[in-house]
């Protein structure tokens, strides 16, 4: 549950982390996954010392450097103070923020402060607490998508006539590896937010096709180049750039299809105020059963998630309550009442469901509303607050900084953080299913509700649609 704007870009920390160890040793006894993200941890700095430096005067790149840690001490402050956990999971904010503090001082490039920033803030491991860098005057279209299936990470999508279409990339294509880090469950959105961080035009692959045959390519992304910001104190200037960051490769809208007496609803995010979730309520209560996919749904507001429970229930549900350092709040979602729908429910989850998409689910689970199919939820279910901040007199450039501020412990007492919602049934496509564009989930989903609905049929109902 984000109650702060959406992470800019094609990736919403829309997946769980694990345990990071400060200043873990690769040689030391912590476990596999702990190992895999620290290696993305160090890729990310390493990646940043690789970025292409601008020739700027030494008098200029001292300037940026002092501004960099002038953003860093804000940053850790805003931590200090609003951060939901006094311990910080045990990390030494102090020995954190110094290491970075020194090595900004060595910073070269723009690419380089940026990353130690951003690296300073992973170190945490909260899916809700980040960096958000100044606007770029360039944005990257890779034309591929990836996630995670079960415990694997796969090519989800590839935009027809992109570099990564041209070299053969596939839907369903196993990620061996990319840019040589090992991509898992656990470190994946790790691996998505480096991608936002810092565009990479060139990205180097080892892939497996679903015959089990591997090869290494080297698959080039489009730079669509943006406008250039002449004066960042203009606002409306600023936040015209903010919208055009926020744009996905692939266009994310409601739809839904009518079938027999069911409704299929594809809910790409919590984004809807309490009158437009009535209105498709509204529509839903003409039929005796709703399959809600949530499958890619990152989350969105707690107002729509909380329209969502009221207009599923005729009794007002208490989703949980939300844990601050000093107080506890329940989180109540009032019913519609007898405008609630009353039929049949099945929400579809998967690694890209997060946030609201996970509390709903659970909910539906633990008040014995529905099923939940699919695979295991993202575990990313904080409530994190988003500051906008500007660094710098003369010229001023904005940034951005996420920070959890609660966590949202359900009527079980258990938290969704890093845990996520294990469905009742857990159906995974294989990778020639999504090679062949088959959906198994959804056809799966039908036939509990008595709809006739092969896989190759389901997956045609919802084809990705590509941003132009």
């Amino acid at each position: 549950m984000v109650a702060s704007p959406k992470f800019p870009g094609a990736f919403p920390f829309d997946a769980p982390g694990v345990e990071v160890v400060p200043n873990l040793n690769p040689n030391s006894s912590a476990s596999p996954i702990a190992i895999s993200v620290w290696r993305v941890l160090q890729l990310l700095f390493c990646l940043a010392l690789m970025s292409v430096s601008v020739a700027v005067s030494a008098q200029s790149m001292g300037l940026q450097r002092d501004r960099a840690r002038d953003m860093l001490r804000v940053i850790k402050s805003d931590i200090e103070k609003n951060y939901y956990d006094p311990t910080f999971h045990g990390v030494d904010l102090d020995t954190v923020f110094k290491e970075a503090d020194e090595l900004l001082k060595k910073a070269d490039s723009g690419g380089q402060i940026y990353g130690i920033i951003a690296r300073a803030l992973l170190q945490l491991n909260d899916s809700h607490t980040y960096f958000v860098a100044p606007s770029r005057t360039a944005r990257i279209d890779y034309g591929w998508t990836m996630e995670a299936i079960g415990d694997k990470c796969y090519i989800s999508s590839v935009k027809p006539g992109s570099d990564a279409d041209k070299k053969g990339v596939k839907p369903g294509d196993l990620v061996v590896s990319i840019d040589e880090m090992d991509p898992t469950r656990e470190n994946l959105w790790m691996i998505r937010y480096l991608y936002f961080l810092r565009p990479t035009p060139v990205t180097h692959f080892v892939l497996q096709d679903s015959r089990g045959q591997s090869r290494q390519l080297e698959v080039q992304a489009k730079v669509n180049p943006g406008r250039k910001v002449t004066d960042l104190t203009d606002y409306d200037q600023y936040m015209q750039l903010v919208l055009e960051e926020e744009k996905d490769q692939r266009v994310r809208r409601h739809r839904y299809i009518e079938m027999d007496d069911v409704l299929i609803w594809k809910m790409p995010a919590f984004d809807l105020p309490a009158e437009k979730v009535d209105d498709m309520m509204a529509k839903i209560r003409k039929h005796k059963a709703l399959i809600l996919d949530l499958r890619g749904n990152g989350g969105g507001a707690e107002e729509t998630l909380l329209r969502m429970i009221g207009n599923l229930f005729d009794h007002d549900v208490t989703v949980g309550d939300l844990t601050r350092r000093k107080e506890k709040k329940p989180l109540v979602a009032k019913t519609r009442g007898d405008s609630a729908f009353k039929g049949q429910v099945i929400v579809l989850t998967d690694n890209g469901s997060g946030s609201s998409s996970e509390l709903l689910a659970r909910v539906v689970q633990l008040e014995k509303r529905g099923v939940v199919i699919g695979d295991r939820s993202a575990g990313a279910v904080m409530r994190a607050r988003y500051a906008s901040r500007t660094a710098g007199v003369d010229t001023v450039i904005f940034y951005g900084v996420s920070i959890t501020d609660a966590d949202l412990i359900m009527k079980d007492g258990h938290s969704l953080e890093k845990l996520g919602v294990t469905p009742d049934e857990v159906v995974l496509p294989t990778p020639a299913d999504m090679n062949s564009f088959r959906d198994p989930v959804l056809a799966r989903a039908a036939e509990i509700v008595g709809l006739k609905l092969p896989p190759e049929v389901a997956g045609a109902l919802f084809p990705i649609e590509w941003r132009q």
